[in-house]
């Protein structure tokens, strides 16, 4: 499918197809966190909450050993391809890290 990067995420056509079919205003991953604006930065954080920071995370690697697209979108922000679980919440803990950096209350908080 044209719309699909075999690397992971979303190609130019991809994310135009997105925007005509249902109005989603998508945006391509932010690949260099360090020189990011600061609402890329916080794009960031919020990609790898929504990717890695669930409880229960899929697969990383489908049975024949190939990355599947949950952790294939990892490289599509400029983050190196987990090929386990442990991988992808490192990339998590590293999205918690960067939100306390910016002065945002931590990840996954919940006010009684």
């Amino acid at each position: 499918m044209p719309y699909k990067d075999p690397k992971g995420g979303l190609t130019a056509a991809g994310r135009a197809h997105f925007k005509r079919t249902e109005g989603a205003n998508l945006k391509p991953g932010v690949k260099s966190y360090s020189s990011a604006s600061p609402a890329d930065k916080k794009r960031w954080i919020s990609w790898a909450s929504r990717f890695y920071g669930q409880g229960n995370l899929p697969p990383m690697k489908k049975p024949n050993g190939e990355p599947t697209r949950a952790a294939l979108t990892a490289a599509a922000w400029g983050e190196a391809v987990p090929a386990d679980e442990r991988a992808a919440r490192a990339i998590y803990a590293k999205a918690k890290a960067r939100k306390r950096q910016l002065g945002a209350p931590d990840l996954r908080s919940k006010s009684g």
